[in-house]
């Protein structure tokens, strides 16, 4: 289960990515490769042995029922999957997407006893990581709840003194896992948490979480997302992420160094701070607006930041329109208007742009728009009063 959707940006990793990471924490794992060409697939099945199993690589639950995870009997069915998963468009189970596999994992099989559901996941509400543990793995967690909701057994953890063993080893008794499994099952769930406070995590999911038929128990499924502000103390899974598979504005923004955030409608966002950004979006939707992105030009912006974010909102075809709200303290808003001018002599701004200054220098920014007079910007001495013109503007 994938957090609902946030203005925290975050990195999303692959399976394989986030295998690699659970290992290195002692999370039992099946053997595996990562390939992506079919020459290497094969490389890697020879390696592992047969059966082994072929898994596409996209960031999407659903692979299974739209084919992206084959088993492989032989060489010549290794290359048959590989050739028919490389390519493949996978689409997410609530119509995400679609996503192009161009990577793939190949994973020794493993003989399934039971399947089981894990996952830790930051809880912002209570501000407190939240385990959860089911023995009806195998399926969307959606799915566990509907079905029986007392079948999702959910615990707080304590950021201060961690999960201990005893704490998981009642969770793992509450959910009914089987009692010869319940101790590995506890100590799994203890290296996930592990893993999930070392790497700061927002999301670890194991689905399924598996017990073989040697009554071992391992994670045969990786779901991973990182907080992208950590990343900066994990050089090595910062190493992971894949620019060429963002969002292109968002690939853009990341490029130009913009704190930003894509959402679904159209009305481009621009504010400094992350709190007035979020109350920018909040005055909006109010208004009737629909924001098509959260875009924090940070304190102390400049004029060329201003360039860049604008040609990043810009660039998104569904923005009818963009509106400014700055409050001045350290940024300066003569700057902002300094950023603004240059960037209607550098990029075709095409849709109406509306701007309310306020704080330092708000006078200075003022004049320097009124002396421009650039088309289609329109100045409003309120946010109310912008967000109410700017849902004009785009026609929301």
């Amino acid at each position: 289960m994938r957090p609902s959707a946030t203005l925290t940006a975050v990195l999303d990793l692959l399976e394989y990515q986030g295998k690699e990471l659970f290992a290195r924490h002692g999370v039992p794992v099946p053997r595996g490769k990562h390939a992506k060409t079919i020459e290497e697939a094969l490389a890697a099945a020879d390696e592992i042995g047969y059966p082994c199993v072929v898994k596409a690589q996209v960031q999407i639950g659903g692979r299974g029922k739209a084919g992206g995870i084959k088993v492989a009997e032989s060489r010549e069915e290794t290359e048959e999957h590989s050739r028919a998963i490389l390519g493949m468009q996978i689409t997410g189970p609530h119509g995400e997407g679609p996503f192009e596999v161009h990577e793939l994992w190949v994973e020794e099989a493993s003989e399934i006893d039971a399947e089981y559901y894990a996952s830790i996941i930051l809880d912002r509400s209570e501000k407190k990581p939240l385990a959860m543990l089911s023995v009806m793995g195998g399926m969307n967690v959606e799915e566990i709840a509907d079905k029986d909701p007392s079948a999702l057994v959910r615990r707080h953890i304590d950021p201060q003194s961690g999960l201990s063993a005893g704490e998981a080893e009642q969770l793992a008794t509450d959910a009914g896992v089987d009692e010869d499994v319940r101790g590995k099952t506890a100590e799994m769930l203890v290296k996930l948490y592990g893993a999930f406070n070392e790497l700061d995590a927002t999301l670890i999911e194991v689905n399924p979480l598996v017990v073989t038929a040697n009554r071992e128990v391992v994670a045969l499924d990786s779901k991973t997302t990182i907080d992208n502000s950590a990343l900066y103390r994990h050089e090595d899974v910062a190493a992971f992420e894949d620019l060429s598979a963002m969002d292109p504005q968002e690939r853009m923004a990341k490029e130009k160094g913009l704190t930003y955030v894509k959402l679904d409608g159209d009305i481009g966002i621009l504010a400094n701070g992350a709190g007035l950004c979020m109350s920018t979006l909040d005055v909006v939707a109010q208004a009737g607006g629909d924001p098509a992105n959260f875009l924090d030009a940070g304190g102390g912006s400049k004029a060329d930041a201003i360039v860049a974010a604008l040609e990043v909102i810009t660039s998104d075809p569904k923005v009818k329109a963009i509106l400014f709200n700055i409050f001045g303290g350290i940024t300066r808003c003569d700057e902002i208007a300094k950023g603004i001018i240059e960037a209607s002599g550098r990029i075709d701004i095409g849709v109406p742009v509306i701007v309310r200054l306020d704080g330092t220098n708000s006078e200075e920014g003022l004049a320097l728009l009124a002396e421009a007079d650039l088309p289609d910007l329109h100045l409003e001495k309120t946010m109310l009063g912008a967000a109410d013109r700017v849902v004009e503007a785009a026609g929301s």
